[in-house]
């Protein structure tokens, strides 16, 4: 218990709470307005996925206000408890209701598509065991007798139709990792041809057997296996169709997020504009660093600075031209240097890093040094008295959370790390035995969205925004935007070109030479 109160009372600058006026809710409300006019008005479509349910991408604003505090936030924060005031206008109302209704929508259109493939798919499989039992029940004392034929042919439709219900298991019955705003193009094709095929198969059944009652038992059980056959090969079409069309690389796409301009190119094969999009999103949670506002806020304010600098002022109205233009020569003199503010704030900057980096590798060090005394300590006492890794990384944190709050302030990365979620890591280093190299490693280099909290961080709908249809293939050119709450993704589709390769033989012999030596000498 002592343990826990000294590591909360060490680490009581880590957490804190922020209060917003009712100013600041209103200029946060306003700064995530989207411009309906300007949308309104594009010929660009606009379309929504959605991902697995989660928090809006840094939709909070406790870290947006994060971004504006000084280095010594976590001394100088006061804590205040209380009721606070909100408000809220009928712009937000009604963007809330239409968000609601578009889940809603989606929900709808998904229960209602995985509705009618699972009535679809219960017809398939039930269709082959109806036409062999419904003349047993119909006219069985008119049936001819079935042979062994006949019985062999039971045991094929048996084992077929397990096959082919493990492997629409295997292709269909998946968890959904998102929700398209569209159909996918051959999967309802595929359902469509199997809708036709059926029906057409009972068709067929209905009007030669049943009308007629024909007494072939052994053709009416060829006729079910027939079908089974047939389902079968339909299911090879949709592996081919869903799985290995898609699998050879066809076009090069290069994803840049808007914000700060970080790039990456993935290789796609044939797929549908959404489909790609669904590509893109999933390699970006785990290939993108994650997204942290707080860097750009230091370039943001240097060039309101530059800009605040250039003022002109005219009083009477008389003379002011000359006098105008010495003042605007003079700004821009001034604007000459900010080259060498730029260069001395990152210099600047790049030494407190690494300063605190190095205080904050050696305070684990020496955390893990006394960690592993510990262990021998605990060796050789009772194992009822050995502490767990929980007890022992509170043990240890307080000697290392001032060198890691300072250099996560330094780096804007304190937003991202409670003490929560410090401390489960620090204990899971500590059971897997793990060095301080690789405690840290999550903590001196940014990682991807996956490795943070998942609540928190994972954007919960994006927009996609395409000029060509999201149904249609990816053609050589295309360019189409993946946007959320604070940033967006703008992907470039380029296809790969036509490579021609040719051989060029090399003769063996070529390779052989002949040495001759001059017999001559000095002598």
């Amino acid at each position: 218990m002592s343990t826990a109160m000294d590591t909360e009372s060490t680490y009581s600058g880590y957490s804190h709470y922020s209060g917003h006026s009712k100013k600041a809710h209103r200029q946060g409300r306003d700064r995530h307005k989207s411009p309906r006019s300007k949308d309104g008005s594009r010929s660009e479509k606009s379309v929504t996925i959605q991902t697995p349910p989660a928090e809006p991408l840094l939709g909070n604003d406790a870290s947006r206000a994060e971004e504006g505090q000084d280095d010594n936030w976590g001394e100088t924060t006061t804590a205040i408890t209380g009721t606070s005031e909100h408000s809220i206008s009928q712009e937000d109302i009604a963007r809330i209701s239409k968000d609601l209704e578009d889940s809603v929508g989606l929900d709808c259109k998904r229960y209602l598509g995985l509705t009618v493939a699972a009535v679809l798919g219960l017809l398939v499989f039930l269709t082959p065991i109806a036409f062999i039992l419904l003349p047993q029940i119909l006219w069985r004392d008119d049936l001819e007798p079935c042979g062994t034929v006949c019985e062999g042919l039971f045991i094929s439709v048996a084992f077929k139709l397990l096959i082919l219900l493990i492997g629409t298991w295997a292709l269909f019955f998946r968890q959904p990792k998102a929700d398209i705003p569209r159909v996918f193009v051959f999967r309802a094709l595929l359902l469509v041809l199997i809708f036709l095929f059926v029906f057409s198969y009972w068709l067929f059944y209905g009007v030669r057997i049943l009308d007629s009652k024909d007494a072939n038992y052994q053709g009416i059980v060829q006729y079910a296996v027939s079908l089974v056959d047939a389902l079968l090969f339909i299911h090879y079409l949709a592996i081919v169709l869903l799985e290995l069309r898609q699998l050879q690389p066809m076009f090069t796409v290069k994803v840049v997020r808007s914000t700060d301009g970080e790039s990456r190119y993935y290789s796609l094969g044939h797929l549908s504009i959404q489909r790609a999009a669904l590509v893109v999103l999933e390699n970006y949670y785990k290939d993108f660093t994650v997204y942290n506002p707080a860097l750009l806020t230091a370039s943001k304010s240097r060039a309101a600075k530059h800009m605040a600098g250039l003022k002109v002022y005219n009083v009477d109205g008389n003379n002011a031209s000359g006098q105008s233009r010495a003042m605007i020569a003079a700004a821009a003199r001034r604007r000459d240097s900010s080259h060498n503010e730029l260069y001395y704030e990152e210099a600047d900057h790049e030494r407190r890093v690494k300063k605190r980096r190095a205080r904050l590798v050696v305070a684990v060090e020496e955390a893990f040094t006394h960690i592993k005394r510990l262990q021998a300590e605990e060796q050789q006492k009772a194992p009822g008295e050995m502490m767990d890794p929980r007890e022992a990384a509170q043990a240890i944190f307080p000697s290392m959370a001032r060198a890691l709050q300072k250099y996560l302030r330094t780096t804007r990365q304190q937003q991202y790390h409670s003490m929560e979620s410090i401390l489960q890591h620090l204990s899971f280093c500590i059971t897997n035995n793990m060095t301080p190299k690789a405690f840290l490693e999550r903590y001196l280099n940014p990682g991807p969205t996956l490795q943070y909290d998942r609540d928190r961080w994972f954007s919960k709908q994006w927009t996609l925004v395409s000029e060509e249809a999201v149904t249609s293939g990816l053609q050589d050119g295309i360019v189409f935007v993946l946007k959320c709450l604070d940033f967006s993704l703008v992907v470039n589709v380029k296809k790969i070109p036509f490579i021609k390769l040719s051989e060029e033989f090399i003769d063996p012999k070529s390779h052989k030479f002949v040495l001759r030596l001059q017999s001559e000498t000095s002598v």
